[in-house]
């Protein structure tokens, strides 16, 4: 396979799914760099598109999609199901194309174990725990105070395994964050990657 499986992981509250939107409407890689779209078993948001934010399935076609091996990796995340589609994947990188997963710490492993000449972890750090809580607060202001002290929970537990990914940054300022972002997964394209990609502005 050609191409490169850039898995980007962090807490909730990290701003990672906002670091990866800006980040893919950077031209210079959008020709070689691609999003895989996950499935989800949970309810659709009303900000959320289907088949572009995610692909929202019954519990039915999750078990399905994993008796048949049509997955990559999956966890169960307060009470549903997230997977990452196998088919799309394998397409893009035997074409020669990076793909971005968004994937947990349990997910990230999975894909590294899988693929470990393929793949590069980075993990999305919040500046401090403290700002972590409050973004997750902020953002889940009308959600129950269970289901937030469940998030940061499983926060902390996902901060304590950023020692496993082989690249780590902070997103203090989303600006900044984006262009670090950006200089991993060029410098990793340029000497990891089996084909050889002009991307400008890095």
């Amino acid at each position: 396979m050609k191409g490169l499986i850039f898995v980007v992981s962090g807490p909730s509250g990290s701003g990672k799914t906002t670091l990866l939107k800006k980040l893919l409407l950077d031209r210079s890689l959008s020709k070689v760099l691609v999003k895989s779209i996950s499935l989800t078993t949970r309810p659709q948001r009303s900000n959320e598109h289907r088949g572009k934010d995610y692909s929202f399935i019954t519990c039915k076609d999750f078990r399905s999609a994993r008796k048949t091996k049509k997955i990559l990796e999956w966890t169960r995340y307060l009470g549903y199901y997230y997977a990452t589609p196998k088919g799309f994947v394998h397409k893009q990188l035997v074409q020669g194309k990076h793909v971005v997963l968004c994937l947990d710490l349990k997910g990230a492993l999975t894909i590294k174990r899988s693929y470990p000449k393929n793949s590069v972890t980075i993990f999305v750090a919040p500046p401090s725990l403290r700002t972590l809580q409050q973004r997750i607060v902020k953002r889940c202001h009308k959600t129950k105070k269970e289901e937030i002290t469940e998030r940061l929970k499983l926060a902390r537990k996902e901060m304590l395994g950023s020692c496993l990914y082989d690249h780590c940054l902070v997103n203090n300022n989303l600006a900044q964050a984006v262009k670090d972002l950006k200089k991993i997964i060029v410098q990793e394209i340029s000497t990891r990657s089996e084909g050889a990609y002009d991307i400008h502005g890095a």
